[in-house]
């Protein structure tokens, strides 16, 4: 259970520390307000910093801020760290919550949690809630994940629980250790689709390239025949279809009657995106089969079709006529 503030106005509500002032200090002291909690905010300007929080939020100093509660959560960066040096006594048997993130992937050899556990061996450190943005944070998404870690069990059930009253959905990481790839996690670019996208181009390549000397480089070597206004559509189009079916293909992988391979692992993560993919060719696919009757070769190609089939039955209707 959560402990509560016996130094705030109201002792019946639990009362939880932000040291820091920025949009996600605000966004998260709202959260905390509709969730129950009595919030304490702490910053080097308290005055200015005021305007910008509701009335009911208490705006002080960051050492009045540390006194009140024993939940902090820091809510500045890492650069900013060395302004903790002086409340190193008072947070002294906290638990601090660490928020930050970096702004490139692996960016410090440790992560910003580690680093402050060893800035602060005396307060116990969670990392979590970085995930999130300030943004979000004010929305109310009740399936929304937030990845809790540290190495005091009591601690980071203490956070889940809290999470809990946030309407969040906590996942426990486990050690201190796992805040290195929660860290990451706000860093990566859609980190499932690496492997499919690559297969996806490689295939698009091959076909393309297929396509390409099959309808035009050959007719123009055999024939001296310029079908190269054709790339843009046709070939394309040809492309399209082959990635697509390909790509459904390597869903599917008999393994009833033998033994799982090592890659299956990596191939079964790699489906979901796969699968959209090729719906994706597909869909572009249908898209090209429709505009291709609209170019104006297409109607060439079509009057002229019709012209070679008349043509033959005029000419002997002609000459019937004449021997008449």
């Amino acid at each position: 259970t959560l402990k509560t503030c016996t130094t705030c106005n109201s002792s019946a509500l639990p009362a939880v520390t932000i040291l820091g002032s920025g949009d996600f200090s605000r966004a998260l002291a709202l959260r905390l307000l509709r969730g129950g909690f009595h919030v304490v905010v702490g910053s080097r300007s308290p005055k200015q910093a005021a305007l910008c929080f509701p009335h009911v939020v208490d705006v002080t100093h960051y050492e009045d801020a540390v006194g009140k509660t024993s939940i902090v959560f820091l809510a500045i960066r890492r650069e900013h760290y060395s302004v903790l040096w002086d409340l190193k006594h008072l947070l002294e048997g906290k638990i601090v919550v660490d928020v930050s993130n970096n702004r490139r992937v692996k960016q410090y050899p440790e992560s910003n949690a580690e680093y402050l556990s060893s800035l602060l061996p005396s307060c116990t450190v969670v990392k979590g809630f970085n995930v999130i943005s300030a943004w979000a944070m004010q929305q109310s998404y009740p399936r929304t994940q937030v990845y809790i870690c540290s190495d005091s069990v009591s601690a980071r059930q203490q956070i889940m629980e809290l999470a809990r009253l946030l309407h969040f959905r906590p996942v426990d990481m486990g050690p201190l250790s796992s805040s290195r790839d929660i860290e990451n996690m706000p860093l990566r670019l859609f980190p499932g689709w690496r492997g499919p996208v690559l297969a996806a181009v490689a295939l698009s390549i091959f076909f393309f390239s297929y396509s390409f000397v099959r309808d035009v480089i050959h007719p123009y070597v055999k024939s001296k025949q310029s079908d190269f206004y054709k790339i843009p559509m046709e070939v394309v189009n040809r492309t399209l279809p082959s990635v697509a079916i390909t790509l459904l293909a390597l869903l599917f992988y008999g393994t009833k009657y033998r033994q799982f391979p090592s890659w299956l692992e990596g191939w079964l993560r790699s489906r979901k995106q796969l699968g959209l993919l090729s719906f994706f060719l597909a869909a572009v696919h249908v898209l090209y089969s429709l505009c291709l009757p609209m170019r104006r070769s297409e109607r060439y190609l079509l009057l002229n079709t019709a012209y070679q089939q008349v043509s033959p039955f005029y000419c002997s209707l002609h000459k019937t006529r004449t021997i008449i």
